[in-house]
């Protein structure tokens, strides 16, 4: 049985931790254990309750009660950044998850499975597959727009923040590649700005919503495309969803019909063009 044992960073990087040793299960008929889950797990609920997975400090009633969501947030930092906790847990074979993310080995050949285990819950589906047939009554195709800013501004030092009006720019050269359609964006920010600025331009998001960074990230993998730069998040979305994805590497890059792939694995396109670890 492997255990997950670390709690990287936010939940796409907790997927990307765990999609390995979940395809693994299915493929070899194993059962894992998932120690230190992400706050949003209630989203995930075929993971939360697969037969398979085993989530040993899922205590609805407690994380509910007082500060029990915030004392297990606290306790998940503290053991996951304790070395004394960490050569406990090599001692006893646990699995560090995020170190997983080269095996490739079964990704593909479950990926039906995998997309029953990680699809959320039922009222977050519905709005994504309802904002996407309603951008689809008038486009032709709908381009997923992931705008991270914020962290990225120091992040890689700034390589891969861009303006808003490099966003804007990045879409106007999409409805170019694509001139023979009516395109439409479908744009992806944990940041308010008005979305009249990219003119020209075709855009609906949603607004403040319930569960609104899973909601987002499952609207993009029911995109066409996706654009965004490097990130865990429209990585799994173009994997879970199927969805050719292209990175914005720099602010006057250009497209083709070649710049899109979809990602097969953490590391790799479809076109086997191989994806640096940042």
């Amino acid at each position: 049985m492997r255990v997950i044992c670390d709690a990287p960073g936010q939940t796409c990087n907790r997927l990307w931790t765990y999609v390995a040793s979940v395809a693994q299960c299915i493929a070899e008929r194993r059962r894992m254990v998932i120690i230190f889950f992400d706050w949003t797990i209630e989203d995930f609920p075929h993971l939360l309750h697969s037969p398979f997975i085993y989530f040993p400090l899922w205590h609805k009633w407690y994380l509910e009660h007082g500060n029990g969501w915030n004392n297990y947030k606290g306790l998940t930092w503290k053991i996951t950044h304790d070395p004394r906790w960490d050569k406990i847990f090599h001692c006893l074979g646990f699995t560090k998850g995020w170190q997983t993310r080269t095996d490739t080995r079964y990704l593909q050949q479950t990926l039906p499975e995998l997309k029953k285990i990680f699809r959320p819950k039922d009222e977050i589906m519905e709005k994504a597959e309802g904002m996407l047939a309603s951008m689809r009554h008038d486009a032709d195709m709908v381009v997923g727009v992931h705008i991270r800013r914020g962290d990225y501004a120091t992040w890689n030092d700034g390589c891969f923040f861009y303006e808003l009006e490099d966003y804007h720019q990045f879409m106007l050269r999409i409805q170019h590649l694509y001139s023979d359609k009516k395109v439409s964006f479908f744009v992806s920010s944990n940041e308010a700005f008005d979305l009249s600025v990219f003119k020209g331009c075709t855009c609906r998001r949603f607004g403040k919503e319930p569960s609104g960074a899973v909601l987002d990230l499952y609207t993009l993998s029911l995109c066409d495309r996706i654009i965004g730069p490097f990130s865990s998040y429209s990585r799994w979305a173009s994997f879970i969803g199927e969805v050719p994805l292209c990175f914005l590497e720099s602010k006057d890059q250009q497209f083709d019909a070649d710049s899109f792939s979809r990602i097969v694995d953490y590391f790799h396109f479809e076109n086997g063009k191989e994806i640096l670890d940042w």
